[in-house]
């Protein structure tokens, strides 16, 4: 032990003038990057921030010291570390700082869920703030991957304005060899439950499962999408989202990423003149091209918002749908349900920008990270080497044709690919809900393409309580599990995919439909509506529904339109208008409340996203309307 060190060797290059004009901060900051070890002679070079949602902590051989929270951010350190390497090459000074994230799959079913949405926002604020606290800093570089963590980066990035930012997603897991993908495998113990599996086969595919050490689920759910979603932005370099999560491929976005921020820089583009009005329509339109999670309609405009961009509200997210056609051929939305890295190989989000570019459904003037507008960088990815040799490597590899998972309208229509998000509305929602109409079992469709279901009600106020319910046999065939006391106030909006996916495995699960005001995650199947608003605790009628009503519910998948109604009680049927009546005369039900283990944090929350346009706004914090809403209390 000692108390004194000689510190390290040279000088500041300091000149009288930035003695005079620097703030202290500045010249403080040069004296800690000299202290860190940066050689002298180079800490003028132009300062660039490196953010990520790096969790957990590795050997340098890879092997765990500390887990993280989730594969998702494990790796993505490895990228940091390539930017900041190509970062340092150029004769830039490279800053890594981190804000980790959870895990939805982790806790799917538990009350860190009521932690997950809120956590969006705060990871944002974070995440900001670090931008803010490097004032020297001449353009960020984010490295994020799945569910929370990714959308909070790009909220960040995108509200950089003059400065450049760029996004590295981080990837996702490779599928095992043999077993089952990272959606399924949450359906094990509902499974084992319902004696449909042994405990010696949980045991096996349960640890296969995530069979590469990094990368989000293999399928296109919350992370998979908002990856999809920030290259669609513009945000990320051409080709890189859903890249396999340690292989050289994908190092090798984090390499050119840190060349094309400095680039950026030197263009004098900024984050502004990439997340422009016109780059979030792109995105709307790439998420109904690939079917992508309804999550989505949560964070795309809270990004557009951060932006200070207009937000797209439901009507926008109706008119997308109806008009761009799903063209790729992906887990859980099927046919056939390919993983995201053989999406990626098929050509992943460029080889769908050439179909929608071709059907003028693109914006293509729009700006890229790459420093070019869209067009030009289609124009290279069609004629590239890049997309011939992964289309081969597809082949070669998995037998697949990449025409098979990514297809043009013509034949995407002739295999039975249908938009993917509906909103319906009714007696039971007269704000809106949400229903990925594509995960309805296409033998309850009629040949007019449209799904009616009428059934029962079966009223639960908790998770835990349906998921008891279904596990032990009590849902019976044509029952309509209506889960209330699950939005923003009564459990922070929680992910259900635990209720969705055990009720996958009853034998009669495609007759049970589910309606409920909390959300769904994006692997999540069946006639399955959420969001619905308002929210029970908000005074939505869906909190008035009675053990035994009768629901009906429609969704025209051609026409995009639905409706989910009550119309009748258990003594009789009334039809919609009287239902609505009804549920006007009566009055909340008893048990509405709150979950027990709420937490204070999603309570304040719950109360800033309602005063700033709720969750059709996108579940964000809008200053002024909440600086308005408290001034007008007072």
């Amino acid at each position: 032990m000692k108390t004194h060190a000689a510190g390290p060797e040279g000088a500041l290059p300091l000149s009288p003038e930035m003695l005079v004009r620097e703030p202290s901060g500045n010249l403080f900051g040069l004296s800690q990057n000299a202290g860190m070890g940066w050689e002298t002679t180079r800490l003028l070079d132009p300062e660039f921030l490196i953010l990520s949602t790096h969790g957990g902590l590795r050997a340098e051989d890879g092997r765990p010291i500390a887990l993280g929270f989730h594969t998702g951010h494990w790796e993505v350190g490895l990228l940091v570390a390539e930017a900041a390497r190509e970062l340092k090459a150029l004769h830039a000074v490279p800053f890594a700082g981190a804000c980790t994230d959870p895990c939805d799959g982790r806790t799917q079913g538990t009350a860190g869920m009521m932690d997950s949405l809120p956590f969006r926002n705060d990871a944002a604020m974070v995440l900001r703030r670090l931008m803010r606290s490097l004032p020297t800093r001449k353009g960020v570089l984010g490295v994020a991957t799945c569910d929370k963590g990714l959308p909070a980066m790009m909220m960040a990035l995108a509200s950089a304005g003059a400065y450049p930012a760029v996004l590295v997603p981080g990837g996702v897991t490779l599928l095992p060899e043999s077993g089952e993908d990272a959606g399924k495998v949450q359906t094990i113990g509902a499974r084992f439950a319902q004696q449909q599996i042994s405990l010696e086969y949980a045991q096996e595919v349960g640890c296969r499962a995530c069979a590469s050490p990094g990368g989000g689920c293999q399928f296109l759910g919350t992370a998979a999408t908002a990856q999809v979603v920030g290259e669609a932005l513009g945000l990320s370099l051409p080709h890189t989202a859903l890249a396999p999560s340690g292989q050289a491929i994908w190092l090798d976005a984090a390499k050119r990423s840190g060349r094309a921020i400095v680039r950026l820089h030197e263009a004098g583009l900024g984050a502004r003149d990439v997340v422009t009005d016109a780059a979030v329509r792109n995105a709307m339109v790439l998420h109904a091209a690939f079917g992508g999670s309804t999550n989505l309609l949560l964070h795309l405009p809270a990004i557009a918002f951060s932006a200070g961009l207009r937000r797209p509200n439901r009507e926008d997210w109706e008119a997308v749908n109806r008009e761009v056609p799903r063209l790729v051929d992906a887990l859980p939305n099927g046919p056939r349900g390919f993983a995201t890295v053989q999406v990626f190989l098929a050509g992943g989000v460029p080889e769908v920008m050439l179909h929608l570019r071709d059907a003028g459904l693109l914006d293509t003037h729009a700006k890229t990270v790459s420093g070019e507008s869209l067009d030009t960088s289609l124009d290279w990815w069609k004629q590239s080497e890049r997309r011939q040799a992964l289309r081969k490597r597809l082949k070669e590899l998995d037998g697949i044709e990449a025409d098979e998972v990514i297809m043009g309208p013509d034949k995407a229509r002739s295999r039975g690919l249908t938009a993917t998000v509906c909103f319906p509305v009714g007696n039971l929602a007269p704000e809106g809900s949400v229903i990925k109409s594509t995960a309805i079992d296409p033998s309850l469709i009629g040949e007019d393409n449209v799904y009616r279901h009428r059934g029962p009600a079966r009223v639960f106020t908790t998770e835990e309580a349906a998921i008891a319910a279904i596990k032990q046999g009590q849902i019976g065939y044509g029952d309509v599990i209506v889960l209330i006391c699950g939005g923003p106030k009564g459990a922070g909006m929680q992910e259900t995919y635990q209720v969705t996916s055990a009720l996958k495995q009853l034998p009669h699960c495609k007759h049970v439909a589910v309606i409920t005001d909390a959300r769904f995650s994006g692997v999540s199947t069946g006639a399955c509506i959420g969001h619905v608003s308002p929210e029970a605790l908000a005074g939505g009628p869906v909190g008035k529904v009675q053990e035994g009503d009768l629901i009906e519910i429609v969704i025209d998948r051609g026409a995009l339109t639905g409706t989910v109604n009550l119309i009748g009680d258990a003594s009789r049927e009334f039809g919609a208008e009287e239902g609505a009546r009804r549920l006007a005369a009566r009055g909340p039900r008893v048990d509405l409340r709150a979950h027990p283990d709420l937490p204070e944090d999603t309570r304040l929350w719950a109360a800033l996203v309602d005063a700033s346009g709720g969750v059709w706004g996108g579940c964000v914090y809008d200053t002024e309307r909440i600086v308005a809403a408290l001034q007008k209390r007072n």
